[in-house]
């Protein structure tokens, strides 16, 4: 060692002396913690804190009983289907309500951003773009799948409007999102030639024409039952940079997407200019000019958060899956790139296999899995009583809203959800009116959706997702 160098070492030996002297060696740092969320402390915004109180981490439903509960799902379930059974044609009739159910003019008046009320003149406009006038006798079914991630909307239009809150998160016309490698059924397209009309497994909405390629049934089919695929297990990963090649670079994959991976006899050493030893070569659906379906060639890193198949179904993996969204903000019908409650626990539940429908009382009311239902005479000790049996990833629900339980912590049970607003009583009585907008931890007995009403008092079913009950 030259002179120099034995300098900077007793330098540095010198200066962590002194910082032990003073006691701050090895000190760890701290990040401030400020919260108006009662009963919630630090460490419980780590999946850790939950994890360790489950011992059991056995399988709660294995991969054939998914596959039987999703059978059972399609069939008897109004709110989920399998796009590819579509038949090839539909009639005037048959498409007309289409029509009519995706693109009904609400009840309630709406506004535009800037505060104008739309009239009737506005309706007309996008009743118009829906196209029905072009309905025919017989009307041709096509089928397609997504490639990119994007939104399914009440009319075919990128307006967004209000309701009389003027509530600016909340767009109306925003209905869900659909992600790379969905399969759709294209029903229909607008008037301007830029939208499809499409029915995905659990909505049928609009949705840019851009987002979807159109293919043969067949060739979807195979795809959608190809045996070796990942599964996205974290909130959110990209595929890997092509230099020249956008439509398979850097693209955004959600929670729970699933993608075909290329045969072992298609992959060579250089994928895209890159070894592909250190990746997953996916067979990603991409659009060509014509908007027709053809298959590339993608990488994903090894080091990204995916699964090759699903995910076990334990508890394990509840608790995990639903932190990785944690503090995600809260994304009405998937709208800011995020997503809303039925959005975040339909997404943990992809990761699984697991098929739910859409909308909270369409997954609430839904007589799959096993429910506990609870009437307007059911009294808070009889849902105490169900709240005592629950198990982490049972779901709870109230109008409009669902949360996934994560266990319990000195007698209060906890929840993770997505979730607009924070409301409780304080200790003076009063009614605590905040907001929460995001992914987050709570306790769910002091949530009050106002002074008088407790999240408790309005939960009307609890539903456990296992291979009991009826549809």
């Amino acid at each position: 060692m030259n002179n120099k160098a034995q300098s900077i070492l007793s330098a540095a030996i010198a200066t962590a002396l002194l910082l032990s002297s003073h006691g701050l060696a090895y000190a760890q740092p701290t990040a401030p913690f400020v919260s108006d969320v009662p009963l919630v402390q630090p460490a419980m915004l780590s999946p850790a804190f939950w994890l360790k109180q489950q011992a059991d981490n056995a399988p709660l439903m294995s991969e054939r009983q998914i596959q039987a509960f999703n059978r059972k799902l399609i069939a008897n379930n109004p709110y989920v289907t399998d796009p590819l059974t579509y038949a090839d044609e539909l009639s005037r009739d048959e498409l007309n309500q289409h029509l009519e159910k995706a693109s009904s003019t609400p009840s309630s008046p709406r506004f535009y951003t800037d505060g104008r009320q739309l009239t009737d003149e506005d309706f007309a406009r996008y009743h118009t773009n829906t196209n029905k006038a072009q309905v025919q006798d017989k009307n041709q079914v096509r089928f397609g799948m997504v490639v990119e991630r994007t939104s399914l909307r009440t009319f075919p239009t990128d307006d967004r409007v209000l309701n009389a809150e003027m509530d600016a998160d909340l767009d109306r016309f925003q209905e869900s999102g659909a992600f790379p490698g969905e399969a759709v059924a294209v029903l229909h397209e607008s008037a301007d030639g830029l939208w499809y009309l499409v029915a995905a497994y659990n909505y049928t909405a609009w949705v840019k024409k851009s987002a979807i390629a159109v293919g043969d049934k067949d060739t979807i089919v195979d795809y959608m039952q190809a045996k070796d695929f990942i599964i996205v297990s974290g909130d959110k990963v990209d595929t890997s940079f092509v230099p020249n090649k956008p439509r398979v670079s850097e693209l955004q994959l959600d929670m729970g997407v699933r993608l075909a991976l290329m045969p072992q006899e298609q992959i060579e050493h250089l994928t895209h200019g890159q070894n592909s030893f250190a990746s997953y070569i996916v067979k990603l659906p991409v659009r060509n000019g014509d908007g027709s379906l053809a298959f590339e060639k993608a990488l994903l890193p090894r080091s990204s958060d995916v699964s090759l198949g699903y995910l076990p179904l334990t508890r394990h993996n509840l608790i995990a899956q639903g932190f990785k969204f944690l503090g995600e903000r809260y994304g009405w019908g998937h709208d800011y790139n995020a997503r809303d409650c039925t959005g975040f626990v339909g997404e943990i539940y992809k990761t699984f296999g697991v098929m739910m429908p859409r909308n909270s009382s369409w997954q609430g009311k839904g007589e799959y899995g096993y429910n506990w239902r609870f009437d307007d005479e059911a009294t808070l000790e009889q849902k105490q009583q169900v709240l005592a049996q629950m198990q982490v990833g049972d779901l709870i629900y109230i109008p409009g809203h669902v949360m996934m339980y994560i266990g319990d912590y000195q007698g209060q049970p906890y929840v993770i959800h997505d979730v607009k607003g924070l409301g409780y009583l304080k200790g003076d009585g009063g009614f605590y009116d905040g907001e929460l907008n995001g992914v987050s931890v709570t306790p769910l007995l002091p949530l009050h959706l106002n002074a008088d009403i407790s999240y408790l008092d309005k939960t009307y079913a609890i539903k456990r997702i296992a291979p009991g009950g009826a549809l």
